[in-house]
């Protein structure tokens, strides 16, 4: 067996190249003074974070399957459970305690009910230079914050909950530069639809998506989120900005500081750049089922549809909700439609309250629900009927994801999703 650390190639020669922010976060994880495209490293991990989509499997083998069970630092790991909350059947309300139970008795971080397992992270932990496994595929929003979070199953988990470390293949980076800056009809779900699209749900297989150039300086904190969390669905290992100035606020805000700031090399290799140009982005609409089928917004307009979800860990913040505030404000939600708006967190909730969002959707007819992935996940809000059709702004459109599988999904930003729940079919902000 070749030790940990070592260059797994076909040659032993180390590349002086420079490095990725990506690189060198594992790079400093793995006590290395540089790493490459390829090599295995193992890694010490900063911070782990299960949901309760898996984490009742994780605690199973942890009980029955290991010999002398015990947690590396319970003060790395933290348990939310965000997906079906409150428990919708007796089945996720075993589950549910199986977490809490577990949670109690070995001091870990517990949250329930307070919001989605990604923001509540964003809000309370991540930080820059960190690297961070979740037990959930959308764990690569955190390199909004200049962090490497990515995806694992429940064995990785189990692994690097009771060793603290795990192995990573070093993965490619490919360079996605912005240039100029959105329109005010266009949002950063758009963007990333539209990048999605271009480069395909496999362009950036098991790579990182390195966001650069001019334009990321108009983008907030919540919309680098936005940008991050969909990275996955073309594929990605993970995506990070730089962390600048305006994270930096952002995380001091919130009181913290960062781990370690990274910056990629003048002289490193991309395995791929592309530009795309904001301020030619349009609204976009993901068709049914494949999130990289993308079009015009303008050409899926008129479509009938029988539901409106604006929320989950892609576009449920407060930034969301006042694009969804100011357009239902004298406007009335379509007798035929179910118009759903979740927010990400309890304090995105709270948010809204304070700003007078919350009795705005109230008003037009809108339901609002308590922090959870409600509708994106599909099994406990909102589920969708035969033949029914949705438009969301969800992290994915695959059929079956938000119910029957008849149902179909179309995917959207949040200006897009509250108009259409306004005109009882699909349409862009500029119709009402």
């Amino acid at each position: 067996m070749q030790p940990a650390g070592l260059l797994i190639a076909d040659t032993e020669v180390v590349n002086k190249m420079g490095m990725t922010i990506a690189e060198k976060i594992i790079a400093a994880a793995a006590g290395a003074e540089t790493v490459q495209p390829g090599d295995i490293h193992t890694v010490t991990l900063d911070r782990m974070m299960s949901n309760d989509g898996t984490t009742h499997l994780t605690i199973d083998m942890y009980n029955r399957q290991l010999t002398n069970p015990s947690i590396a630092d319970t003060k790395k790991l933290v348990f939310i459970v965000d997906h079906n909350v409150p428990a919708d059947n007796p089945k996720t309300a075993a589950s549910h305690k199986k977490m809490r139970d577990f949670a109690k008795e070995h001091q870990i971080d517990f949250w329930e009910g307070k919001g989605v397992c990604h923001q509540i992270m964003m809000e309370n932990y991540v930080r820059p230079g960190e690297l961070i496994f979740g037990a959930d595929s959308h764990t690569c929003t955190y390199g909004a914050l200049g962090a490497f979070g990515t995806g694992v199953g429940c064995t990785d988990f189990l692994y690097g909950m009771v060793t603290g470390t795990s192995w990573v293949l070093v993965p490619e980076t490919v360079k996605l530069n912005l240039m100029g800056k959105l329109r005010e009809d266009v949002y950063p779900r758009d963007l990333m639809l539209h990048i999605i699209g271009k480069i395909g749900a496999n362009g950036v297989n098991y790579q990182v998506m390195e966001f650069t150039g001019d334009g990321v300086k108009t983008l907030s904190v919540n919309d680098r989120m936005v940008l991050c969390n969909l990275a996955v669905e073309a594929g990605a290992k993970s995506a990070i900005f730089q962390a600048d100035e305006i994270a930096l606020k952002w995380l001091a805000e919130r009181g913290r500081t960062p781990k370690q700031i990274f910056e990629s090399d003048t002289d490193a290799h991309y395995f791929k750049e592309y530009t795309f140009n904001l301020d030619e982005i349009k609204p976009i609409v993901a068709k049914p089922d494949f999130v990289d089928d993308v079009i015009p917004a303008r050409d899926a307009c008129g479509i009938k549809i029988d539901e409106a979800f604006l929320g989950s860990c892609n576009n449920g913040r407060i930034d969301e909700m006042r694009v969804a505030a100011r357009l239902l404000k004298g406007r009335k939600v379509a007798d035929t439609v179910r118009f759903l708006i979740v927010p990400a967190s309890n304090e995105v909730y709270m948010q809204a309250l304070e700003e007078g969002l919350i009795e705005i959707f109230m008003e037009a007819g809108a339901m609002v629900m308590n922090a959870n992935c409600s509708v994106c996940w599909g099994s406990c809000q909102g589920v969708m009927g035969a033949n029914e059709v949705l438009i969301s702004t969800g992290t994915r459109n695959f059929k079956g994801r938000a119910g029957h599988p008849t149902s179909k999904v179309y995917l959207g930003s949040a200006a897009t999703v509250t108009a259409s729940a306004i005109k009882g079919s699909i349409a862009t902000e500029n119709q009402l």
